[in-house]
């Protein structure tokens, strides 16, 4: 049996209406992913450690791994290139999630080292 032309005329109508649908869909999914990293991205927090010029590798790395055990308060990965100049602004604590107990915490641990110049606490807010 035959299908009517009404019936038949229908059908492409409805795939082509599926079809937007499914990208509608896919493009409000992708939305809200980047939504998702713009919030993810709002909440950053930082302590960034500046150093003494004449401050070696050697005493930043000590630095890094004496106040590394705060809790909520992460060290930041190290350039790949570790020359002294690259060094000087390179130690970065993530304290996205860290009480304001942590972050004195972190502050005294820092303020035990002569070799520390000071820490400029920071978020997402800050840049631009």
């Amino acid at each position: 049996m035959a299908e009517s032309p009404a019936r038949a005329s229908r059908l492409p109508r409805r795939a082509a209406a599926a079809a937007a649908l499914v990208a509608a869909l896919a493009g409000g999914a992708t939305g809200l992913a980047g939504c998702a990293k713009f919030d993810s991205a709002l909440g950053q927090q930082w302590a960034t450690v500046s150093f003494k010029a004449d401050t070696s590798i050697a005493t930043l790395l000590k630095v890094r791994a004496a106040c590394s055990h705060i809790p909520n308060v992460r060290a930041e990965a190290l350039p790949r290139k570790q020359t002294p100049t690259a060094m000087i602004y390179a130690l970065t604590y993530r304290t996205d999630n860290a009480s304001d107990a942590n972050l004195a915490q972190l502050q005294q641990c820092l303020q035990r080292f002569p070799s520390v110049q000071g820490i400029q606490f920071g978020d997402s807010g800050d840049a631009g």
